[in-house]
């Protein structure tokens, strides 16, 4: 397949970059800085800032999907607006080059028992809180959409550095817990289920959730 990645140097998208270049597809990977993306086979790096919609929808025109683990940085105090402006940029983008969107999106739009989404807790990381909104309000415009083909991956509570074990569980819009109650995956194996939902879509118009 030709694959697009966006966020390519990040946590999430460089392990999916791995993933997807292990499986031998032809990928473009897109970044900030194009300098950062690591060199392997059948990669093709590119600078692109996602709000240059122009450049964007050009780069992915002729792929065959691509995966968006966009993220402008925890750090950033201006995190919600700048999450809304790129994944709304991206999505128009897709819509235009006539490219299947995946993004990925946070735990915090995900359910409780009791029908309300964790972002509104109390308990919610206050550190967290900006950008889990901006993913769940970029979840609603998705949608909305109705001409374009896409998908939206809440990652679980737990994502860290791990062993690829190339297994986990899904879940639609509650979390995916285990026996003692956790909801975690490695992100390499996060990485696995983008790239297996990217070969053989099972959540077209709609938002799942992966854990062990």
């Amino acid at each position: 397949m030709k694959i697009a990645i966006i966020g390519a140097t990040g946590f999430v998208g460089g392990n999916v970059l791995k993933e997807a270049a292990a499986r031998g597809h032809a990928v473009t990977a897109i970044a900030r800085n194009a300098d950062k993306v690591p060199s392997l086979s059948g990669v093709t790096a590119r600078s692109i800032d996602v709000t240059d919609e122009a450049a964007l929808q050009q780069a992915l025109s002729g792929h065959d999907v691509v995966i968006s683990a966009f993220n402008p940085g925890w750090g950033d105090p201006d995190i919600y607006s700048k999450h809304r402006q790129g994944s709304a940029a991206i999505a128009r983008a897709a819509r235009l080059a006539g490219v299947r969107l995946i993004e990925v999106g946070g735990a915090g739009s995900l359910y409780a028992p009791d029908g309300s989404q964790f972002v509104d807790s109390p308990q919610f990381p206050a550190e967290y809180l900006d950008g889990a909104r901006a993913a769940r309000d970029a979840l609603e415009d998705l949608r909305k959409e109705t001409g374009l083909d896409w998908t939206f991956l809440s990652p679980p509570f737990e994502l860290a550095p791990g062993p690829r074990t190339g297994k986990y569980r899904t879940g639609g819009d509650h979390p995916v817990m285990d026996e003692a109650g956790r909801s975690t995956i490695s992100v390499a194996d996060l990485a696995v289920a983008l790239l297996d939902e990217a070969e053989k879509p099972a959540h077209r118009g709609r938002r799942f959730t992966v854990a062990y």
